[in-house]
């Protein structure tokens, strides 16, 4: 492998890591600053702040891990270092 197809794979893998990360702290850290005032927000009874920390977060959290592992592999596979079936 040419260490400048390696080096492209790795910048390719870290910038889907930062927007990842970013993704992530968004919903981790950011959303539950606004919940209070999200409260105001009721949905199917809860008030959308709690569901947003007891629920969506953690969905999006999942949703995050299944595109993470989407656009890895499409990475890999364009640069040459997918595995094989």
């Amino acid at each position: 492998m040419a260490k400048s197809n390696s080096e492209g794979h790795w910048a390719a893998t870290s910038r889907l890591m930062y927007i990842a990360l970013g993704i992530w702290a968004f919903f981790a850290f950011f959303i539950h600053f606004f919940v209070n005032s999200l409260n105001a927000i009721v949905i199917f009874g809860f008030p959308l702040g709690f569901w947003f920390a007891a629920q969506g977060s953690l969905i999006v959290f999942v949703a995050l891990l299944f595109w993470f592992a989407k656009k890895q592999d499409d990475i890999d596979s364009e640069f040459g270092m997918a595995e094989e079936d």
